[in-house]
């Protein structure tokens, strides 16, 4: 039995989307990584599943790394689900429920969407850490900085980008024993206090070519060590995002671009 999805990304950062407002079980994590590998499946960062909303908002969104492993928020895949049903509603603001919260979503009318992100969490159990420490430079090499922006996140910040071996730090950093649930890992080169040249190996899904959330992190621990001001461009290898940390109410606001891949039929329920 098939089911319909739509692939879309944001920056690169690659989604299949799968619309269970009907109802439905999310397929079982075998299978997502399954449908996730980009020569035997669909090809994905992410599988977005979407549900009714328990708490008023227009749909409620699930996250899974290609891995088959949940996730707590993902800024790229918010923008193009919100995207879909600013279309369906006719209405430029949407909102969201993901395991992070609720996410407030405005269509802008050059086709981009800006997506509020909500406040960093900055304290060692937000993240979360194995132990109490200084999240604005960890006691490991490199000592970047850490925060949550609904999923755990570090930042090195380092002279030279195309220098680093992300293939082989990015899963280093990621499963550290300090990291209880993993963690992404940015590598950000500041170009100037407006910008930012960052790349992200993502927990469970690998380096990808943008990350939503990640952005948001390394401009926060950027502004918090007094490297960047708290409006700047990220340029990540997919695209360049537009964050800004709102000073009003400490939110973080991700402005970005959408695109529909194509839209198509597959088995999310067969054996792997």
């Amino acid at each position: 039995m098939t089911t319909q999805f739509t692939k879309m990304h944001g920056a690169g950062n690659d989604f299949v989307v799968l619309d269970q407002r009907g109802g439905g079980e999310p397929p079982s994590a075998a299978r997502i990584a399954a449908l996730a590998d980009r020569r035997r499946g669909i090809g994905f960062d992410q599988l977005i599943i979407l549900e009714p909303s328990h708490a008023g908002a227009d749909a409620a969104m699930l996250i899974r790394n290609a891995d088959g492993s949940p996730a707590g928020a993902c800024g790229n895949a918010a923008r193009c689900v919100a995207f879909l049903l600013a279309g369906e509603s006719g209405r430029d603001s949407v909102t969201l429920e993901t395991p992070a919260g609720l996410l407030a979503c405005t269509r802008l009318a050059d086709g981009r969407v800006r997506v509020d992100m909500g406040a960093p969490r900055l304290g060692w159990r937000d993240v979360p850490l194995a132990q109490e420490m200084d999240t604005l430079a960890l006691r490991i090499p490199g000592a970047p900085a850490a925060l949550s922006m609904g999923n755990p996140h570090v930042t090195f910040f380092v002279p030279d980008l195309a220098a680093i071996e992300i293939a082989s730090q990015g899963p280093a950093v990621e499963h550290d024993e300090l990291f209880p649930d993993r963690v992404n890992v940015g590598f950000a080169q500041i170009i100037s206090p407006q910008h930012m040249r960052l790349r992200v190996w993502e927990r469970g899904a690998g380096l990808t070519l943008a990350c939503g959330s990640g952005a948001c992190a390394a401009l926060v621990n950027a502004h918090r060590r007094g490297f960047m001001t708290r409006e700047a461009q990220i340029e990540l290898d997919g695209g360049t995002l537009i964050i800004q940390w709102r000073t009003a109410d400490d939110h973080v606001l991700m402005t970005g671009p959408v695109a529909t891949v194509f839209r198509g039929e597959a088995d999310f329920y067969q054996s792997p």
